[in-house]
């Protein structure tokens, strides 16, 4: 898996998905370091995103700049 780090802060983003995707709940959004595909798929599961859409919106890429 490709190292990823949050967008931010992690309250602050979830703020910002309950107010895109009204149906997450706490749990979905349960952030545990190292089980970054968990949340991928919770995510995936409630927004009817993709892999990829949810790891953008989320997740940026160590290396990108």
């Amino acid at each position: 898996m490709d190292n990823l780090k949050l967008k931010g802060s992690w309250n602050e983003m979830k703020g910002k998905l309950k107010q895109e995707f009204a149906d997450l709940t706490d749990n979905d959004l349960l952030y545990e370091e190292g089980k970054e595909d968990e949340l991928i798929g919770r995510l995936q599961k409630k927004t009817g995103k993709t892999k990829d859409e949810v790891r953008a919106l989320v997740f940026e890429s160590e290396y990108r700049e």
